[in-house]
């Protein structure tokens, strides 16, 4: 397919402002946004370039989205990089699982609805996520006892019988991660210190609403969720193959 210089100049412009901002409305760009809207080429030539930077160029709505890939550390966040950011000051992996673990369970607190909209609620109080975390992290230490006590149960009987058990995941390593959060100290003065599990949540808000997830209320300890992150769960995270390994994660069955 033939491009011409002027579809190539305006592609290079929208895709220059996606590297920018990660986003482009209607409202801010119009120009942009209709060229890329009504003009295949232009858009072939956008999602092109963004192929090649190791991003997904995508549409949900009246927003256009840049999205690094899952290993696109340039664009995006290695996993070092999140330890470093979210986690406290020699943070091993527990710390960063317990840090993702956070995250989905922010993102099941308001996202669990299977309806027109996945959402199914507008605010949360940051007393009540870390009810949520708690209680979860208790449930999933728990279920990775019983399925502990299953396996020895079966690979007794198995040995009786002469069979050969196959192994079988467990699921997250809940324990490690409870570990970790119970290693952190309490403050209910506030306290922003990731050694803390206050500022250890305080952190991982204040970086979601950094990336334009949420929306962190201190003053009322409110979190509240952005257009941006509905979107994204709408029209991506939450189809339903995603929305179903999000719940077997959540319960310790991936």
């Amino acid at each position: 397919m033939a491009y011409e210089m002027e579809d190539i100049r305006t592609g290079q412009e929208i895709f220059y402002y996606l590297l920018e901002h990660h986003e482009m409305s209607e409202e801010a760009q119009e120009r942009l946004f209709r060229s890329y809207g009504e003009n295949e080429r232009i858009q072939n030539l956008v999602k092109s370039q963004g192929d090649a930077a190791e991003c997904d160029i995508e549409r949900y709505g009246d927003v256009i989205y840049l999205i690094p890939r899952e290993d696109n550390a340039f664009l995006g966040f290695s996993k070092a990089q999140l330890k470093q950011l979210l986690c406290k000051s020699g943070g091993t992996d527990k710390d960063y699982y317990l840090s993702q673990f956070v995250i989905l369970t922010l993102l099941v607190e308001f996202y669990d609805g299977q309806g027109a909209t996945s959402k199914t609620r507008d605010y949360m109080r940051v007393g009540e996520l870390q009810n949520c975390i708690s209680n979860r992290l208790k449930e999933g230490v728990e279920r990775e006892r019983e399925a502990e006590q299953d396996r020895v149960t079966m690979e007794g009987k198995n040995s009786e019988d002469g069979k050969n058990s196959g192994e079988e995941g467990l699921g997250l390593a809940f324990s490690n991660m409870s570990e970790a959060y119970e290693a952190l100290r309490s403050d209910e003065r506030g306290s922003r210190a990731k050694t803390t599990k206050e500022g250890f949540l305080y952190n991982i808000l204040n970086f979601l609403q950094k990336q334009g997830l949420i929306e962190y209320v201190e003053e009322d300890e409110m979190i509240k969720t952005t257009k941006k992150l509905d979107q994204f769960m709408d029209w991506n995270l939450l189809n339903q193959n995603h929305f179903q390994r999000v719940r077997r994660v959540l319960e310790g069955s991936v």
